[in-house]
């Protein structure tokens, strides 16, 4: 069993209720990730649609709308996934998910999900991808224990024009460009997307370095399609660093340039409390 699926083991508590304990092997600094923690709300969502390898049981629910409001931080410790389906239609399912700890909620998220990906109208781009780099010309993050696994689990390649940031180099925009993927092979679903759009280091980190504390407060993904096999093309970029919040849009595109999802953090930008 690869470990992106070992680590959302759900048992089914009650009509409605789920437990699991938060891994600690996808944290940044401690705490368990804020796109691993929306995978499993979207996993719990998308309920017995998903086969036990994590993959889609059949062509239906392919496509997510999946937003969360992150009240208070996630422990690597046992927590409850409280469901609720809020209506059905012929062509989406939307749920509500809440997961809380000590009896805290901690994390409140929606779900609207396509149950069928077929349709008649043709992809239409009026805005492609930023050029990246191809991934053995990026730099690769490596390990980098103390408390930040996520690492550990993830093959991530920093695009060389946005990487200075990582020897004390800035850039004037705000953008975190590259390649992801899991280290260990596993086919990409929706909860593995959902949890690729919020993996890459803050935006705000290429301009202004690594001097403040970026904690997410609300996070939204649209996935559009699965990808083909192969590397996820990531670009993730911040206009706006204004009253204290700051705005991060993200892109992830395939191998073969199909849109695969778009997403939108809004984040606290302040500096770390001493």
């Amino acid at each position: 069993m690869h470990a992106f699926d070992r680590d959302m083991g759900f048992v089914k508590e009650s009509d409605g209720v789920l437990t699991v304990t938060m891994s600690d092997q996808w944290s940044i600094n401690h705490v368990p990730n804020g796109g691993y923690s929306m995978a499993l709300l979207t996993r719990a969502m998308m309920g017995q649609e998903l086969s036990n390898q994590g993959k889609s049981s059949d062509k239906e629910l392919v496509a997510c709308i999946a937003t969360a409001n992150y009240m208070d931080r996630c422990d690597p410790k046992p927590a409850q996934i409280f469901m609720e389906t809020i209506c059905e239609s012929q062509h989406f399912i939307r749920k509500q998910a809440r997961l809380v700890q000590d009896g805290k909620e901690r994390i409140r998220a929606m779900g609207t999900f396509v149950k069928s990906s077929e349709t008649s109208l043709p992809n239409r781009y009026e805005k492609k991808p930023e050029t990246v780099a191809p991934p053995d010309q990026c730099l690769e993050v490596p390990p980098m224990g103390g408390g930040y696994s996520l690492f550990d689990q993830v093959d991530m390649r920093l695009d060389p024009a946005c990487a200075g940031w990582t020897r004390g180099e800035l850039t004037d925009r705000s953008v975190q460009k590259g390649w992801i993927r899991f280290k260990e092979n596993r086919a990409m679903d929706v909860p593995s997307i959902a949890f690729f759009a919020d993996s890459f280091p803050p935006c705000v980190f290429a301009s202004q370095g690594m001097l403040a504390w970026v904690p997410t407060i609300e996070y939204s993904v649209n996935v559009r399609q699965l990808p083909v096999p192969g590397w996820l093309r990531a670009i993730f970029t911040t206009r706006f660093i204004s009253n204290g919040l700051v705005e991060e849009d993200g892109e992830l595109w395939d191998e073969e340039n199909n849109l695969i999802a778009i997403s939108r953090q809004i984040a606290k930008y302040h500096l770390p409390l001493n």
